[in-house]
């Protein structure tokens, strides 16, 4: 399973609860879009994670900054994902690096709000915040490769998932 979570916004700790603390320490690779803050969430993120792929955010501290990057590209499962905060692009600026990158799915945080949607050859995956939804619900993402089924071109099937653990919207990633 790959967990996909953005926008902790902690000084301290990773700020994991419920389901979401449940997949990402289930995971075997966690996807973070950004803003853990300092270096102790980023630690504690790093403490509980196999494999993490994260980036920086905008209210990142210098700390955080020496240890990730802007944007990276990456491919799980036979799916190519580029991962930014994305602070500074909308649906046509992040549709644009997912093609320049040759990405399946762009995940970007910052707004603290799920979204999933089909960007110009590319799905665009906003997984929400886990921490702090500014109005919304606390969220994250999971993505399971699929079982091969000869209906569907799907290589994995998404879901964001309250941190109740009931499901908010699934799709899928061809």
């Amino acid at each position: 399973m790959i967990t996909v979570v953005s926008d902790t916004h902690s000084r301290s700790g990773h700020e994991l609860a419920g389901r979401t603390e449940e997949a990402v320490e289930e995971a075997d690779v966690v996807v973070h879009a950004g803003d853990f803050l300092n270096g102790a969430a980023l630690d504690a993120f790093e403490a509980v994670s196999d494999r993490l792929y994260g980036v920086y955010g905008n209210n990142a501290t210098p700390d955080v900054r020496d240890r990730l990057p802007p944007e990276r590209t990456f491919e799980v499962e036979g799916v190519r994902f580029v991962l930014t905060h994305g602070d500074d692009r909308g649906a046509t600026g992040l549709s644009l690096l997912g093609r320049q990158q040759a990405a399946d799915v762009v995940v970007f945080g910052h707004s603290h709000r799920h979204a999933v949607s089909e960007g110009e050859d590319v799905l665009l995956l906003n997984p929400g915040s886990h921490a702090r939804p500014r109005g919304g619900v606390p969220t994250h993402a999971e993505l399971r490769p699929t079982d091969g089924d000869a209906e569907t071109d799907a290589r994995l099937s998404g879901e964001i998932r309250h941190r109740d653990g009931s499901v908010v919207e699934s799709f899928e990633i061809e």
